[in-house]
């Protein structure tokens, strides 16, 4: 827990417009800090808990996935620019017949501890167990899981005949994309803890024949 708060502070006080705009409002907020310290701890507490380092670098590596699914959900609504009736719609997808702004408030503080937890567990593995697979791989994971999350609130969100026939052809790839994350997330806990991710992120984004690059899709389909 020691060194994940430095993480934080010193992600506040850096450049990095992402990371900097999260640690900055977890710090400014106790009652927000307070709530990261307890979720994170108990993250720490599952990895430390483990009695031998390699049990605690899949323990960690484990954590770290979670901790991209949580995050997911304001990042797509930030990056496709969500915004009015499908914004809402999005929100009782997830949240149900909850009230809106309660539910906007909720994701809001989830991002903002989650990825402050993110960045934290990155640091804890590159430095204190030297672990490759957390920067490269673990990438490579996220951007897979990023192009998933977005195919399914697509297809969630989908109203217009438009819409409809874009996202119709992503519905039975949806499987496909599934089973790939599963597949990525294993060989990422199957890798070596020593080491670079240099060239083990390639094998991840090998294509096997079957895939393709997916491309975007967009309201205006």
């Amino acid at each position: 827990m020691d060194v994940s708060e430095r993480c934080v502070e010193a992600v506040a006080r850096s450049g990095e417009a992402e990371g900097q705009l999260v640690a900055c409002r977890i710090l400014e907020q106790p009652a927000a800090y307070q709530r990261w310290v307890a979720d994170h701890d108990h993250l720490m507490r599952s990895v430390s808990e483990q009695a031998r380092l390699e049990r605690q670098v899949l323990a960690l590596r484990r954590s770290t996935f979670s901790l991209v699914h949580r995050k997911a959900l304001f990042g797509y609504l930030r990056d496709q620019h969500v915004v009015g009736a499908r914004r809402r719609r999005l929100f009782e997808l997830f949240y149900g017949p909850r009230d809106y702004a309660c539910s906007v408030l909720a994701e809001h503080g989830n991002y903002l501890r989650s990825t402050s937890s993110y960045l934290c567990s990155r640091l804890l593995a590159d430095e204190l167990m030297h672990d490759g697979a957390m920067q490269g791989p673990l990438q490579v994971y996220e951007q897979e899981y990023t192009d998933y999350f977005r195919i399914f609130c697509d297809i969630a969100l989908a109203e217009t005949q438009q819409e409809k026939e874009t996202t119709t052809p992503f519905i039975a790839l949806q499987p496909f994309l599934k089973h790939r994350l599963s597949e990525v997330r294993q060989a990422i806990l199957e890798l070596p803890r020593q080491t670079d991710g240099g060239g083990r992120d390639l094998w991840l984004r090998q294509p096997t024949g079957d895939t393709v690059k997916l491309r975007v899709i967009s309201r205006t389909g």
